[in-house]
């Protein structure tokens, strides 16, 4: 049976037609659940890449994924959804932001995995190995006491959702993009009401968009961020797609209608360490302002986004009083020291060459 689906999506740019969801929800029970070849496997993936997936194909793959993933409504508030395959030449805000956004309330949700393709950047796993924090060690039991404690939630992708792991080999021979790097995003963790989800190319907002109507968020912001991140720029405008109530439409954010427009630093390498220095930097208001202000400008968006304010410029005020006030670093250290089992004061680490 899955010969004949893939047969169907495998037959050239004009020759194959997109599965209708209940074709795409046995195509993705195939694979998922590793029932497919190997060979199998990957051709349905490159076929997929090629034809480009429909919006009924990927929420098949999004609902499969889910049915195998350890899910439970931990907390309320945000998924923050990220590329998997990590940053080159950017820096992570969004985990400085969380924190931001949880000190005024607001939980946060972040999910990763070690780097995978197509461009094996740094991603969360990374930065937290750097600190000594051991990311796939990270029961469900101690996540949940530390996001009651903290507001900030983060889930081990491959841990939580194993099938993921066990096709991880064939992601790494194809070395490119599947509807897995959809999918893995859009599992749900902890059944967040709100999302903000990161996007390559504009060309993916209606159909994005369609998928999130479906999956039924409240709000969500489709953001094209720097490396396909769901991080708004600070140095230009950033294309976004905002659904809400049922309705969906373009809105681009620009750093400058709210005063914060920077140029950023050149020449950094952003390694792991990096990423880190310059997030812990940021979170005590030491960091180059472009950088504290991409913090700032996110979070007041994903505030407004959660409806925990009635306009990004009041929740601009509210978030520059917390990162004022040592608020959000005091809460990353309390996170950090849960995440290490322990309460040890934590000492900044050395910029990385």
């Amino acid at each position: 049976m899955f010969t004949k689906l893939l047969k169907e999506v495998g037959r050239g740019k004009r020759g194959a037609r997109d599965l209708s969801y209940e074709e795409a929800l046995e195509a993705a029970d195939w694979i998922i659940n590793n029932k497919a070849t190997p060979a199998q496997i990957g051709a349905f993936f490159v076929a997929e890449r090629i034809k480009m997936e429909s919006v009924e194909e990927l929420e098949a793959f999004v609902n499969v994924c889910r049915s195998k993933a350890y899910r439970a409504p931990i907390q309320k508030g945000i998924d923050c959804a990220g590329p998997y395959d990590g940053r080159k030449k950017s820096f992570f805000a969004t985990f400085a932001t969380s924190f931001l956004l949880a000190s005024a309330g607001l939980p946060v949700t972040l999910h990763g995995t070690s780097p995978l393709p197509p461009k094996w950047g740094v991603t969360l796993h990374d930065m937290l190995a750097v600190v000594g924090i051991d990311g796939d060690a990270l029961t469900h039991e101690r996540a949940a006491q530390i996001s009651a404690e903290t507001g900030v939630l983060y889930v081990p992708t491959e841990q939580w959702c194993p099938p993921l792991k066990e096709l991880r080999s064939i992601r790494v021979e194809l070395d490119m993009r599947t509807v897995l790097n959809t999918a893995e995003k859009l599992i749900d963790f902890s059944h967040s009401p709100y999302l903000v989800f990161g996007v390559y190319h504009n060309t993916v907002f209606d159909r994005m968009s369609k998928l999130f109507l479906q999956l039924g968020y409240n709000n969500a912001l489709i953001v094209q961020g720097s490396e396909g991140s769901e991080d708004l720029f600070i140095d230009r405008p950033t294309r976004t797609y905002i659904v809400e109530n049922g309705d969906a439409r373009l809105h681009v954010i620009d750093p400058d209608t709210f005063g914060l427009e920077t140029p950023l630093p050149e020449g950094i390498v952003w390694t792991a360490a990096e990423q880190m220095r310059v997030t812990e930097e940021t979170l005590r208001g030491e960091a180059h302002l472009s950088f504290v202000n991409q913090v700032l400008l996110n979070a007041a968006v994903r505030l407004r986004l959660a409806e925990r304010a009635s306009s990004v410029e009041e929740a601009l005020y509210t978030c520059k009083s917390l990162l004022e006030s040592g608020a959000p670093w005091e809460l990353y250290r309390k996170w950090r020291g849960a995440m290490l089992g322990e309460d040890a004061g934590i000492p900044k680490l050395p910029v990385s060459r």
